[in-house]
């Protein structure tokens, strides 16, 4: 566990950074920032703040693109595609009622996924120290 401390605009901040990769993509997949796990890493549905309002790390150049979508249409298909394998073998529905399933199936899960994927990849970048985020580590447990 590792404790970072910081005293910048007269106020001292403590927050642990995250041990391991899974932990700060688990930060960034449930929306909070990668680096102290408190903050929240959005103002809007996938509006990125500008900064974390906890530990105040600079998140405006994050660079997550098409990426978010590129995973959720990605999980989306494949976690349809059995039960629209289902839907065609098993039931008699026309082409109107499997359509009428299937889109809208489809329209909310990817909408659900956007979301996630976008603050998993913002937790990567972070992690990687890419697009103007440093990169910090916990320091090894001595022995």
């Amino acid at each position: 566990m590792s404790l970072s401390t910081d005293t910048t605009d007269n106020r001292e901040t403590r927050y642990e950074l995250p041990a391991t990769l899974m932990a700060c993509l688990w930060r960034g997949v449930l929306g909070r920032c990668p680096r102290c796990g408190e903050g929240s890493l959005f103002r809007k549905w996938l509006k990125p703040v500008d900064s974390c309002a906890h530990c105040r790390l600079d998140i405006s150049g994050q660079r997550a693109d098409d990426l978010p979508a590129y995973i959720g249409i990605f999980v989306t298909g494949h976690l349809l595609a059995p039960v629209i394998i289902a839907l065609v073998t098993g039931f008699a529905l026309s082409a109107t009622a499997l359509l009428a399933i299937i889109i809208p199936l489809a329209l909310v899960m990817l909408l659900g996924l956007l979301q996630p994927s976008k603050g998993g990849v913002i937790a990567l970048q972070w992690w990687n120290g890419m697009h103007g985020f440093r990169k910090e580590r916990a320091p090894e447990p001595s022995e």
